[in-house]
């Protein structure tokens, strides 16, 4: 019977301990903080100390996951395992702070090293025969844009023929000056043009099919991405990271660790996405988005960055805004208003931005179909209402929506609502007033709070082609 050990638990690998707890044989976590979700059972024993207190190891273990968060510690901690259990198979998390020196220190002693920046690499290189499309979601916004030029920049690095892609249009205002005056080059996808691809990355989204133009069978290597997951992912290479602001800082921090210099184009474009997708550093901004953005400022045209968020209004932006505030349903703090048919999605979120803004609001949705499909945007500000999981619980059933805790979207086939296209417009926006405002009101009364990036609901981070987590084989394998 295996003894396994685990110093210390980071969100990270929430996962990858949870599934050491279903293997047989015993599991010892040492760790402050509480056991990750689902790991648990009469197997695992859970010591509440500091990952350094030897007095808190087992006598004995086969196999040890130095698993804390900070590059330091893991290097401190992993050379302790060593010494303690100089038998045992030992698999060394970097974290994501590691210089040279700590990589250098923790190669010393670990069988396996689990690092972020590395196995990027080593999947990319995987496809060096072939060429790489990088998706971002449907209509994407500047997160998504600057993160897919990211990743195709690191594959590029290594050899690799990589385009960033999309499906729809790039329609708000804002998104279509950054492409222009940066002079962004994207290719936009049809049916069939993936097979002129070898390997597929999803960027800023986790699933194929599910708010992007591929099949939901797409057989996916690489996925990057900030948004917590609905459903499982499958992927090569998957790193999902709930508690960062924005997917462009992900991809900045794999520049950064593979010394890899941006252009000006680029440093811009990802600047850009992590202001955004962070409301300028003020909405679920993290430690992480702020380092980025530092590395970025100096690499980046500010000037240029400046005429991108200064964009002018569109004429139909401005109606949609204007039915937005006439035809909007107030319910205590939240709304929702119906803006019937739409020729730009786009200026939904821009609605909503400003809706929520209005005196005594804290929970905006504005929607509008468009080509058989009814779009939704929603803000939240203030509230411990978890919009991205409202969304969900109100519309995943006859559609699909997903986000964040204040900023959320879904989309919702017209054909759920029947035979709605023998009516008037008149008729039919009753109809989807009556389906969306609905539902949505409806879950907003028992909603509760599930956003808590302290408890490590999620996991975020997993490395599934990466087989560390077997049973060792005689010998190391340094």
């Amino acid at each position: 019977m295996q003894r396994r050990l685990v110093l210390g638990v980071c969100a990270p690998l929430h996962g990858a301990v949870a599934r050491l707890s279903t293997r047989p044989g015993d599991l010892t976590v040492v760790s402050p903080e509480p056991l990750p979700p689902d790991t648990g059972g009469s197997n695992v024993t859970h010591e509440r100390s500091r990952p350094d207190d030897a007095s808190a190891y087992p006598t004995r273990a086969d196999f040890v996951l130095v698993a804390t968060d900070d590059g330091g510690t893991n290097a401190a901690v992993a050379t302790a395992a060593r010494e303690a259990f100089p038998d045992a198979h030992l698999v060394v998390y970097v974290g994501l702070d590691a210089d040279a020196a700590i990589r250098s220190r923790v190669d010393a002693v670990a069988d396996r090293v689990i690092d972020a920046e590395r196995a990027l690499t080593d999947r990319l290189g995987d496809l060096t025969a072939g060429r790489l499309a990088v998706v971002m979601h449907d209509n994407p916004d500047p997160d998504a844009i600057a993160s897919a030029l990211g990743v195709a920049r690191v594959a590029e690095c290594i050899g690799l023929d990589a385009d960033a892609c999309y499906f729809g249009t790039i329609s708000h205002q804002e998104n279509r000056a950054m492409v222009n005056l940066l002079d962004l080059d994207l290719v936009e996808l049809d049916d069939g043009s993936l097979d002129e691809y070898d390997g597929v990355a999803l960027v800023d989204h986790s699933r194929p099919g599910v708010n992007d133009g591929l099949s939901a069978d797409t057989s996916v290597d690489i996925v990057v991405d900030h948004h917590p997951p609905r459903a499982p992912v499958e992927a090569r290479f998957v790193d999902l990271r709930h508690d960062i602001g924005a997917t462009s800082t992900l991809v900045s921090d794999y520049l950064s660790r593979a010394d890899i210099a941006p252009a000006e184009s680029l440093a811009t474009a990802l600047l850009f996405g992590i202001r955004v997708d962070t409301d300028d550093f003020a909405r679920e901004v993290s430690v992480a988005d702020f380092e980025a953005a530092a590395w970025l400022v100096s690499r980046a045209d500010l000037g240029l960055l400046e005429r991108i968020e200064s964009p002018s209004m569109t004429p139909e932006v401005v109606e949609t805004l204007s039915r937005a505030i006439r035809d909007r349903d107030v319910r205590g703090d939240a709304l929702a208003s119906n803006v019937g048919a739409i020729r730009d999605r786009d200026a939904l979120a821009q609605a909503a931005d400003r809706l929520v803004c209005m005196d005594g609001i804290r929970i905006a949705v504005v929607y509008g179909f468009k080509d058989g499909t009814i779009y939704v945007s929603g803000r939240a500000r203030g509230t411990d209402i978890d919009l991205g999981e409202t969304l969900r619980d109100a519309l995943d059933s006859i559609g699909s929506a997903g986000g964040h805790a204040d900023m959320a979207g879904a989309q919702v086939p017209l054909g759920i609502l029947g035979d709605t296209d023998e009516g008037s417009e008149a008729e039919l926006a009753e109809v989807v007033s009556e389906v969306i405002a609905g539902r949505l009101f409806e879950t907003l009364k028992d909603a509760t709070t599930l956003l808590d990036p302290g408890d490590g609901s999620e996991w975020v981070f997993e490395f599934p082609f990466e087989r560390w987590d077997r049973d060792p084989e005689p010998g190391r394998n340094r």
